[in-house]
């Protein structure tokens, strides 16, 4: 089956199959006036789509953006391809949806400057461990280009600027934040991707006092 969006002609008999193979009762635009699953349609929505993005980042974390198929990812959900077409368009849309990442990276200027390291190492060991979309990207970007470039552009739009704020050295921003990324991206990998042993075993506590002290001179020392 082709990765690419339908037509609009004739979608309509493909709709009313894959709601029948699926489960999914139909558009999630809203049902006629009088139809008894009204409630209950919204929440099939939302779980059919969350059901698609996990099988997603597995699927393209497994086999990379050019083999993962949507007939795979289709089957890893239990539901039928022409429902992944149907609410994504296509296979690039499908990865966009995937790949969303909000960080919401603190702003250390509001904060004493000698503790801007210890917050942010704090802040990413909360946000890996309350949202699996980031254990996921993590996966997908070291086995494909189109992961790693998603995982780029999160880091230039949402967390090189925070960084930027408190750097000494305006021009040098750039290259700090990236030995930044070193770290945190270090440790996420070998805790919550490869699972080294004693990365695991380290408390929040102990792994913000073996980073934040690297970190806080890449983010604040006038030289090397």
């Amino acid at each position: 089956m082709s990765d690419h969006a339908p037509s609009a002609a004739g979608t309509a008999p493909e709709d009313a199959l894959a709601a029948a193979l699926s489960g999914d009762p139909g558009d999630p635009a809203g049902p006629a006036p009088g139809d008894a699953a009204a409630a209950a349609r919204p929440r099939r929505s939302a779980a059919t789509r969350a059901a698609i993005l996990t099988a997603a980042r597995d699927r393209f974390a497994a086999d990379g953006y050019e083999r993962a198929t949507i007939r795979a990812i289709a089957r890893d959900a239990g539901i039928d391809p022409s429902m992944v077409m149907r609410y994504y368009g296509n296979k690039a849309g499908l990865f966009a949806a995937a790949s969303e990442i909000e960080v919401h990276a603190p702003d250390l200027t509001h904060h004493p400057r000698e503790e801007a390291a210890a917050r942010l190492v704090r802040h990413f060991l909360e946000r890996w461990e309350c949202d699996e979309t980031f254990t996921a990207m993590m996966r997908v970007g070291v086995t494909n280009e189109a992961g790693a470039e998603r995982m780029r552009g999160v880091f230039a739009e949402q967390i090189e600027p925070v960084l930027a704020a408190v750097c000494p050295v305006p021009e040098e921003a750039p290259t700090r934040a990236a030995l930044v990324a070193s770290q945190i991206l270090g440790m996420a990998l070998c805790r919550y991707v490869l699972h080294v042993p004693p990365a695991v075993g380290l408390s929040h506590d102990e792994v913000v006092a073996w980073l934040a002290p690297t970190i806080q001179r890449y983010l604040t020392a006038e030289r090397p």
